[in-house]
C-alpha cells in the first residue's frame, strides 16, 4: 500500500511540475487538456482508489481492537481535518490570484472519509454503489450540466465559465473511493495482508515507501518547493500579485 501510494504521489508531482511550467512559465504544455488532463485524472483515480482501500483496512483493524464500539467520531475528525487542509489551500489560491479551488481533491477526501463510514464493512454494495456514482458523474460530464448555485459544486454541477485548477466533485470521484473500499475488503479481508504481499517490499519499491507513508505531508509541501526551485533556477517567473 505504501509503495502504491508512493507511485500515485510521484505521478502527482510530475503532473504539478508540468502544470507549473505551463501556468507560471508559459511553456506550450497544455497541462489542463489532452494527454496531461488524462494523466491528472489517472493520478487522481489511483490516489482516491487507494484512499478507499486504506479506509477498509483501517476500519477492520480498528473494529477488531474495539469490538462493538462506534468509530464514527474517529473518521469524522479525520475527515474534518483533511477538509480543513483543503480550505486552507482554497484561501492560498484566492490570496495569490491562482484561481478558484472550490472542491479540490483534499475537500473530496475529507468529505469521502465521513460519507464512506456507513459502507466500510461492505463489499459488493460498494462495488454497485461505486460504479453507479462513477456512471452518474460521467453522464453529468457528458451532458455538461451547469448551475449558478455554488452549493451544487460538490456534486459536479459547475457554473458556466468557471475554471478551476483542482476540481474533484463527489460525482464521480466518491464512487472511485467506494470501489477502493470494495477492493480493500476483498483483498485484505479481515485486515490480513494477502500472501502475495507478505514479506519485505522489493528493493525497487523501497524508495517509494517514505512517499506513501507521508503522502499528505508531501502533498501539502511539494508545490511550494517545486515553484521555489523553478523560480530559483530561472525556469519560471513568479508574479503572484
Amino acid at each position: 500500500m505504501d509503495a502504491a501510494r508512493g507511485v500515485a504521489i510521484g505521478m502527482m508531482v510530475v503532473y504539478h511540475l508540468m502544470y507549473d511550467l505551463d501556468y507560471f512559465g508559459g511553456y506550450p504544455i497544455e497541462s489542463t487538456s489532452g494527454f496531461w488532463a488524462r494523466f491528472a485524472d489517472a493520478t487522481a483515480s489511483a490516489f482516491l482508489f487507494l484512499v478507499g482501500v486504506s479506509l477498509a483496512i483501517s476500519y477492520v483493524r480498528a473494529s477488531a481492537g474495539h469490538p462493538g464500539r462506534s468509530l464514527f467520531g474517529k473518521y469524522l475528525l479525520r475527515g474534518i481535518r483533511i477538509f480543513a487542509y483543503g480550505m486552507a489551500l482554497t484561501l492560498v489560491f484566492l490570496v495569490f490570484g491562482m484561481g478558484v479551488v472550490a472542491f479540490g481533491i483534499l475537500h473530496l477526501i475529507g468529505v469521502s472519509i465521513i460519507l464512506a463510514y456507513p459502507f466500510l464493512r461492505y463489499r459488493f454494495a460498494n462495488l454497485f454503489l461505486g460504479l453507479s456514482l462513477v456512471a452518474a458523474g460521467v453522464y453529468m460530464g457528458i451532458e455538461g450540466l451547469s448551475s449558478q448555485s455554488p452549493w451544487l459544486l460538490p456534486f459536479g454541477v459547475v457554473p458556466e465559465n468557471l475554471v478551476m485548477p483542482d476540481y474533484r466533485p463527489l460525482l464521480p470521484w466518491f464512487g472511485v473511493v467506494l470501489l477502493g473500499v470494495f477492493a480493500g475488503n476483498v483483498v485484505y479481508g479481515g485486515g490480513r495482508r494477502p500472501a502475495l504481499f507478505a514479506g519485505k517490499a522489493p528493493a525497487v519499491a523501497r524508495p517509494l515507501l517514505p512517499l506513501g507513508r507521508n503522502s499528505l505531508f508531501v502533498y501539502l509541501i511539494h508545490q511550494p518547493i517545486l515553484i521555489a526551485l523553478l523560480a530559483a533556477f530561472g525556469v519560471i517567473q513568479i508574479e503572484l500579485f
